[in-house]
């Protein structure tokens, strides 16, 4: 690298300059002071630990996502965290001890090998909420209204909420008793929504099984607004019990979040299988226009906690607090800068102190020499301290 290119960072990441800092970090403490409202408490985790804990009940994609380094002092493989949400349920099942919902919030930096698109950072920050210990469907509801307030506080008004279970491809597949490859390449079917490739596979597999073979046929094309899920509850009326009852969840989630976003839009997607080797359940997501992608995601991960000691039901979500950032339509104003003299008066210190004590911005300008223009332009400054007619001081406009 040359003394030229020295500036460059590696592609996908990024530095934060002060605009979009302080959109960043007023964004977080708002949000933060939101979810400790609804009683969510924050927790700090590590950047790096073993490999086998951080990397518990993740899927393959996280794998490749994350860093791996060798810890010089034991010898074992580290990860640079990629996810956060396996340390809290660490936390929850190793150190809080808690019998109860235990109901936990994060806002911090991860790490990615990969962006996960064409202009996503290799360095979110990844804010979120998660309840562990509570297996019914009000812990879903809670979270997905939780979700929706923070879209809301960032000033996302215009988005939409899709809700899903992932509970249904996978206790259908353990109905029709398919496993492995056949698993693998109807899983892939259903993510690139390649209808003919799935009929075929069908045929293939479940030709001695037309009711099942109907049924994951069906659940391919099971999306769009609430005639979707009444779709979805005559087609599976005769489904194993396990495939009624997941059928069942997103309903009773659908209506208490309709009663309570009475504004927001709802869809369903029941073949929808974000996460399917990490999430155990009820899947939500939200949506908004101009962005691709789902502007903040969760659902269902029960008993992530089993390989500590302690399997507990649990549900979260979380977002990229730079994506909120850049879709937020809130206006973030900076402070009025006022510009004080160098000097050590008493009377001038104890009147930066008042106003700083108030929320106030104050500069000092260093040196004895009188602020030039220029200098009042960059640091946008308003007003001034200047020496009273008193022998005091004074803060007046520019």
């Amino acid at each position: 690298m040359t003394r030229a290119d020295r500036w460059l960072l590696p592609e996908g990441v990024e530095e934060v300059l002060p605009p979009q800092a302080l959109k960043l970090e007023t964004l977080r403490r708002d949000i933060l002071d939101l979810y400790q409202a609804w009683g969510y408490e924050l927790v700090v985790t590590p950047l790096i630990e073993f490999l086998d804990s951080l990397l518990v009940g993740s899927s393959h994609d996280l794998d490749i996502h994350t860093f791996k380094i060798t810890d010089q002092l034991s010898g074992r493989m580290m990860g640079v965290r990629a996810d956060i949400t396996p340390q809290v349920a660490r936390i929850d099942a190793r150190n809080l001890h808690r019998d109860g919902p235990a109901r936990l919030c994060y806002a911090d930096s991860v790490l990615h090998t990969r962006p996960n698109g064409l202009l996503d950072s290799r360095v979110p920050i990844r804010i979120g909420a998660e309840m562990f210990g509570h297996a019914d469907t009000g812990c879903d509801v809670e979270l997905i209204v939780l979700m929706a307030q923070t879209l809301k506080l960032t000033g996302i008004s215009n988005f939409h909420i899709v809700l899903g279970h992932v509970g249904i491809f996978r206790n259908l597949i353990a109905a029709a008793g398919l496993e492995g490859d056949a698993e693998a390449e109807l899983f892939d079917c259903f993510q690139r929504k390649a209808y003919g490739d799935l009929d075929a596979l069908l045929e293939q597999n479940l030709a001695g099984n037309t009711a099942l073979a109907d049924m994951l046929r069906a659940l391919s094309r099971l999306s769009g607004d609430v005639s979707a899920l009444e779709e979805a509850e005559r087609v599976f009326a005769a489904a194993p019990e396990n495939v009624r009852k997941a059928v069942a969840e997103v309903r009773a989630v659908a209506d208490r979040v309709a009663v309570r976003l009475p504004q927001i839009s709802l869809g369903f997607d029941l073949s929808e299988l974000r996460g399917y080797q990490y999430h155990t359940g009820m899947v939500f997501a939200a949506y908004t226009p101009g962005y691709g992608r789902a502007v903040a995601k969760g659902g269902r991960f029960d008993d992530i906690g089993e390989v500590f000691g302690r399997a507990r039901p649990a549900s979260g979500f979380d977002a990229d607090l730079k994506i909120l950032a850049r879709l937020s339509n809130r206006d973030y104003p900076r402070r009025r800068v006022i510009l004080a003299p160098d000097s050590d008066d008493a009377g001038l210190q104890q009147l930066i102190d008042s106003l700083r004590s108030e929320g106030q911005t104050v500069v000092t300008h260093l040196g004895s020499s009188e602020p030039d223009a220029a200098l009042i332009r960059e640091l946008e400054c308003s007003r001034r301290i200047v020496p009273g007619a008193d022998g005091g001081w004074q803060v007046i406009d520019i």
